[in-house]
């Protein structure tokens, strides 16, 4: 994805602008598994929260194939890949002391999970 030109930004603020893709790209996860979110400790930004490093959670839905914003930011390619809307409970996420009834959905990229088995 190249570079957004700064006279293009107010446009693209207006309108939204979606990193989806039309590429075929076969999902590793469909709804009901469960995944690990894998501990990674990049030199760089990335979409990944901290807090779900580690944590195991379910896959609730598919939302398509994206731009993968870890190696597109950095000029090394759009590498499309699938985002998953991934459930945890808050205990997994914050421990013991947290509601057992309160749950968390984060939208995951395929880089960040591995099907725990």
């Amino acid at each position: 994805m190249p570079a957004v030109a700064k006279d293009f930004v107010p446009v693209l603020v207006a309108t939204g602008g979606s990193t989806r893709v039309h590429k075929a790209v076969a999902p590793r996860f469909r709804a009901g598994d469960h995944v690990l979110v894998r501990t990674m400790t990049p030199e760089h930004h990335t979409r990944l929260p901290r807090y779900a490093r580690g944590r195991r959670g379910i896959v609730e839905q598919d939302h398509g194939v994206f731009v993968f914003p870890d190696t597109s930011a950095h000029g090394q390619g759009e590498k499309p890949q699938h985002v998953y809307s991934v459930r945890f409970t808050a205990r997994e996420l914050w421990g013991p002391q947290a509601s057992e009834r309160d749950t968390l959905r984060l939208d995951l990229w395929d880089d960040y999970l591995d099907l725990v088995v």
